[in-house]
């Protein structure tokens, strides 16, 4: 045979050899992600090394908050469809708008006070310096984005807004 030859058929072996490798091993990790199903609080677990005990806990505060969090987002979205009506195809924000707007801001308020309720009583379920940690995230996520806005809108950043 000649060098070529043993060259292609060495070269096909180890592809076949790489999509075998690479289908079993892609099968294997589907039928175990399909076997064990997310844990939406996996990622607490793992971030501030708990406890099954902690675990336990904080999945029943996060179990009891989820009904508490479904209504005020329904209310919001109750009072957000309420807004669209009142606007309609109209082109001047009218005070019944601007009432929706507040109504709508007020159940805002209202939700991340909640949210930061629920956070607190997770990071006292938590060990003291984990809690101390998440709670401090948590914070940083649910005031951080009007915050960012904010700032970047009010040129606190050091960046020029310019229109």
């Amino acid at each position: 045979m000649n060098r070529s030859l043993v060259i292609l058929l060495g070269a096909l072996a180890l592809g076949a050899v790489i999509f075998a490798g690479s289908y079993f091993t892609a099968r294997h990790a589907t039928v175990m992600c399909c076997a064990k199903p997310a844990d939406d609080l996996d990622w607490l677990r793992t971030e501030f090394s708990l406890s099954d005990g902690e675990m336990g806990r904080i999945r029943e505060l996060h179990e009891g908050y989820l009904p508490k969090c479904a209504a005020m987002c329904a209310k919001i979205a109750a009072k957000k469809s309420e807004l669209d009506s009142v606007l309609g195809n109209g082109t001047n924000l009218t005070a019944e708008a601007q009432t929706k707007l507040k109504e709508i801001g007020e159940l805002r308020a209202q939700c991340q006070g909640q949210m930061l309720q629920h956070f607190i009583t997770v990071s006292q379920a938590m060990p003291p310096e984990q809690g101390r940690r998440y709670l401090a995230e948590m914070k940083r996520l649910t005031l951080g984005t009007n915050e960012m806005m904010e700032q970047s809108m009010s040129g606190d950043t050091g960046h020029e807004h310019h229109h």
